[in-house]
């Protein structure tokens, strides 16, 4: 009964609708024949004037809709006395409205799980006491303890020894994490079955799931520019089935026929196939870790012609290993890298976090900083045990160093220059490996029609060639800095095109791409905001995943348009002929309304697209640059 009323609440016109149609056949039932006919064509004309009201003020804003059909079908059938007819048309359109509703819950189910999970409160540990707090109080240093089953709150790094995480509705994977002391632990992620201790390294609005949330309100609040497409056919299909009645009036005699015709010529299958089916793709992107904020983002990855790809941390994994060491004779090696790592412990450039570990690796102790300076894009200077070392670009240690000469260095690898109070001391190579599944995406993307890619990196040109070499990339630019990112995206001449980064430095050239997708699995904030689509989780297969989606999408959006028109163009040419009386016709469209719904309903697609790996195609791609 609850659930009864919440309908009824929810659809009062569908509602009235139903009661409106019971309450006729108990009249019909009673011999009140005369009294059905004037209750069933009484309220379809107040719904028709209420649709009409409507339609107007669509026309006065330049707007051209499917609503003149409904309208004339009601008047019509009522005129000729079909009120039963009237009545079902009038169902249907007010039905078409639950329908979409339906739909759009259904298609929105994942978007609306992250929306309504959101942690309000979390577990601040104060001493020997436990405090629960809005998460918006959680501040940066923040003890928190996590509950069994509970879902973390804000970003933070685990105090406790381990435990295991579900983080599903972060990144998409449905295998749970282990996660140990010392270990990034994302909000939004949910414990296992022990309680845990985390400390805060982000605010809530900071923090992944806070921010993936915003990410998902801006998308469900969007619509696709496809779905005006619909809006297009509206003065074609108005035109044709108004022609189409009119001529089996004209040759029948029989206004009846105009009826006939126009109850099968409704408006639904336009208006609600392609919002339900964007809803859908959207859906089953968020399911699959990628939040597309909008169905017009989903309609330019399905055209998509160019894709341009960052390099580190994109194409690569952004976190170069250390390869070699090359000290001078005065030098051991590890004394070398002892001293870089222990100054790169105040730098924040990609590569100081690989020397750190390469260090700690080889089981060397840093030294104490007494104090460092770090000069953006060129190095840091750092007083270490009474020692000036200086690291970083060979024109920046040269500069404290003119002994300094450069080092050979194979392709793909860059060279770290050390100076020790005013004497070169050596250098430290380090490689950035590819990802496992770079090559594979390309392939894939050029599977799904985006045939022509770009490489876009600050690196230098002979490390660019390198890797572009390997993945088979036409063209490359190296040396780039953001302003010359936007520049060359904007000449490519084969569009829509795709751009695919991960920094700050990014963010430009995102907003400027027809389709900008964001690595936003760690936390790049300017460039997720700027990006029409942002990978949750570190896998840059997930960039052809959101391609293969858009297709999908926007196929079974037409699909369903034509698919409502067809059907309803052919069951219109049979009611000219007389053959399919007015009441029959009204149920069969709500038919046809509700196969095209379920149809656009595909978008959704499986819900094993997530764990689905990427196959290795390399050979075709070679093949296919061998050819050229």
């Amino acid at each position: 009964m609850t659930a009864a009323l919440k309908l009824i609440r929810r659809y009062p016109v569908v509602s009235l609708t139903l009661a409106i149609g019971l309450a006729g056949i108990v009249l019909a039932l009673a011999g009140q024949g005369w009294l059905v006919a004037w209750v069933f064509s009484g309220y379809a004309l107040v719904i028709a004037a209420w649709q009409a009201v409507g339609m107007v003020r669509d026309i006065l804003r330049g707007h051209w809709g499917l609503d003149l059909l409904a309208v004339t079908a009601i008047v019509a059938t009522v005129l000729v006395g079909e009120y039963v007819a009237a009545l079902i048309v009038v169902l249907m359109l007010t039905g078409g409205e639950a329908l979409e509703d339906y739909a759009n819950r259904r298609a929105k189910r994942e978007l609306d799980a992250l929306l309504t999970r959101a942690p309000q409160f979390a577990h601040r540990v104060e001493g020997d006491e436990l405090v629960d707090v809005p998460i918006d109080h959680v501040q940066v240093g923040d003890v928190l303890l996590v509950r069994p089953a509970e879902m973390v709150p804000v970003d933070g790094t685990m105090r406790s020894p381990e435990t295991t995480m579900d983080q599903s509705s972060i990144t998409g994977e449905s295998v749970p994490v282990e996660k140990h002391a010392g270990d990034e632990v994302l909000s939004g992620s949910v414990n296992g079955q022990a309680a845990v201790e985390i400390v805060a390294t982000a605010s809530a609005a900071d923090s992944q799931y806070q921010q993936i949330v915003a990410l998902v309100s801006e998308a469900a609040a969007s619509k696709a520019p496809v779905v005006r497409l619909a809006d297009r056919y509206a003065v074609p299909f108005t035109a044709f089935s108004l022609l189409l009645a009119g001529v089996a009036w004209w040759i029948s005699g029989d206004p009846v026929r105009f009826a006939e015709v126009l109850v099968l010529a409704t408006p639904c299958p336009l208006l609600i196939a392609a919002p339900v089916a964007f809803i859908g793709g959207m859906s089953r992107a968020a399911r699959n870790g990628i939040i597309v904020k909008g169905g017009g983002v989903l309609e330019q990855l399905a055209g998509a012609k160019s894709a341009v790809f960052d390099k580190t941390g994109t194409l690569t994994h952004g976190a170069p290993e250390l390869v070699a060491v090359r000290a001078e004779p005065w030098l051991a090696e590890d004394e070398l890298l002892r001293y870089v790592a222990s100054a790169e412990q105040y730098s924040s450039h990609v590569l100081a976090a690989s020397m750190i570990d390469a260090a700690r690796e080889r089981g060397l102790e840093l030294l104490e900083v007494v104090h460092a300076t770090e000069e953006a894009t060129n190095g840091v200077i750092a007083r270490i045990d009474g020692h000036e070392a200086v690291v970083g670009k060979f024109s920046f240690v040269a500069a404290h160093a003119p002994e300094a000469h450069r080092t050979d260095i194979a392709p793909g690898e860059l060279a770290v220059y050390v100076a020790i109070n005013g004497r070169f001391a050596g250098a430290l190579l380090a490689r950035d490996r590819l990802r496992d599944n770079a090559r594979a995406t390309l392939d894939r993307l050029d599977e799904l029609g985006v045939h022509h890619t770009m490489m876009l990196t600050g690196d230098a040109q002979a490390t660019a060639d390198h890797i572009a070499a390997e993945l088979g990339i036409e063209r490359v630019h190296a040396d780039c800095l953001p302003a010359d990112k936007v520049r060359e995206v904007a000449a490519i001449a084969e569009r829509p095109v795709i751009m695919v980064g991960d920094g700050v430095n990014d963010a430009p050239v995102l907003a400027a791409a027809d389709v900008g997708i964001a690595m936003g699995a760690r936390g790049a904030t300017a460039a997720s905001e700027s990006a029409g689509a942002v990978i949750l989780v570190d896998d840059i297969g997930r960039t052809a995943k959101a391609v293969e989606i858009g297709r999908d999408t926007v196929r079974i959006a037409l699909q369903s348009i034509w698919l409502g028109i067809i059907v309803s163009v052919v069951l219109m040419v049979v009611a000219a002929f007389g053959v399919i009386p007015a009441t029959i016709g009204a149920l069969l469209q709500e038919v046809v309304d509700l196969a095209t719904i379920l149809f656009a309903l595909r978008a959704i697609g499986g819900r094993l697209d997530a764990a689905s790996p990427l196959p290795s195609r390399a050979p075709a791609r070679s093949e296919r640059a061998a050819a050229s």
